[in-house]
């Protein structure tokens, strides 16, 4: 009698996932809304200005004037495939930010956050932190049951901040891809629905009020929430 072979965990009344349609996700710090080059290009160049940094281990930029600017934030915008939403200050509506959801797969309930770009004043602050929690509570809501993160291997902040929110390295590709005429290696984090109750409970202690001081210091650190979640973490770091 042949040996039985192994099969993955049946995934009980299994339906697709909702497809992303831009929907508004407004948190206390930070509002997520649907990226347009008309409103929101302009607003995010200036932010951005000055800072080469930014666009480093990204496929565009940097960008050095306003017009080269808006003309790739439209393109942005329009691709197939992808959801772009502008990450906004809730008391001047500028954006500051942005961040996508791609590699879309409802069928099979997967789906990256990627193409993010904060500007300095967005960074090491909650409101950035909050706008990464707000996308991922949509999609796991949604019914995705795995949530990406991919980002050159040679980019150690990006590693370092997936590592923080909670995801799980999973290694790197090597040759992944070819980036502004360079090797690119690419590190791979994710986190599942299985994770999904854990973190979110993190997400919502570090988010509290209480989780900061009059100068808006955080008390615990969101690593320290989300290292018990991770199934694996990053040996680089």
């Amino acid at each position: 009698m042949p040996e039985m072979q192994p099969l993955g965990e049946p995934v009980s009344n299994w339906t697709p996932a909702k497809a992303p349609q831009g929907e508004v996700l407004a948190g206390r710090f930070v509002r997520l809304e649907p990226f347009s080059a008309a409103g929101h290009a302009n607003q995010l160049f200036d932010a951005c200005a000055g800072r080469d940094e930014l666009w480093t281990y990204l496929p565009w930029g940097p960008f050095h004037s306003a017009a080269a600017f808006h003309r790739k934030m439209t393109e942005q915008a329009n691709a197939p495939g992808w959801c772009y939403y502008a990450v906004c200050d809730p008391a001047s509506g500028r954006a500051l930010g942005k961040a996508a959801f791609l590699r879309i797969t409802p069928e099979s309930g997967s789906i990256e956050v990627g193409g993010i770009t904060y500007a300095p004043i967005l960074q090491r602050q909650p409101a950035g932190t909050e706008a990464m929690v707000l996308m991922m509570r949509w999609a796991f809501a949604n019914g995705y049951r795995r949530y990406e993160w991919k980002c050159n291997a040679l980019n150690r902040a990006s590693r370092a901040a997936a590592q923080r929110l909670g995801f799980s390295f999973e290694g790197v590709f090597r040759n992944h891809s070819v980036v502004k005429g360079r090797n690119r290696d690419t590190a791979w984090f994710s986190v599942t629905d299985a994770d999904w109750p854990a973190l979110s409970e993190a997400y919502d202690i570090w988010l509290d009020p209480s989780n900061f001081d009059a100068k808006g210091r955080q008390r615990e650190r969101l690593s320290d929430l989300t290292k018990l979640v991770r199934a694996s973490s990053d040996p680089t770091l």
